[in-house]
């Protein structure tokens, strides 16, 4: 399992990358590894509104049909479209070109209640699911 310090991780194994206020949000490898070959990722439309806790896309793999949610709030600022005609992006390259949103974010007390790496790893390690 591959993970990268400098990232906030949730128990929903999604990942966040916070930048001047814009978070990028995308799956784990851990999540891409579990849910192996990704065939299909709903994008949700730029411009809508996330709150933290709530399913925004969904990723269905050959295994699996899984819901991705907001470790944020905020507001959609863009989207990746290359999952459109590359879904296996997330399986290649969950932590670069495999990101599934941007996210103006709203609160950005809420990445204190994320993990970090090593919390995240040792989560995993012990049967976070």
């Amino acid at each position: 399992m591959n993970t990268v310090e400098g990232l906030k991780y949730t128990k929903n194994h999604e990942w966040v990358r916070v930048e001047n206020n814009i978070a990028t949000i995308g799956v784990t490898d851990f999540a891409q590894s579990q849910l192996g070959d990704v065939v299909f990722v709903e994008l949700p439309e730029e411009g809508q509104s996330i709150h933290a806790g709530d399913s925004f896309s969904v990723i269905e793999s050959v295994k699996a049909v899984s819901d991705v949610y907001a470790p944020v709030s905020g507001s959609i600022a863009k989207v990746n479209q290359e999952l459109a005609d590359q879904p296996d992006l997330v399986n290649q390259q969950p932590y670069d070109a495999g990101w599934i949103v941007t996210v103006e974010l709203t609160d950005s007390h809420e990445l204190d209640e994320l993990m970090e790496a090593k919390e995240y790893e040792r989560f995993v390690s012990e049967g976070g699911h």
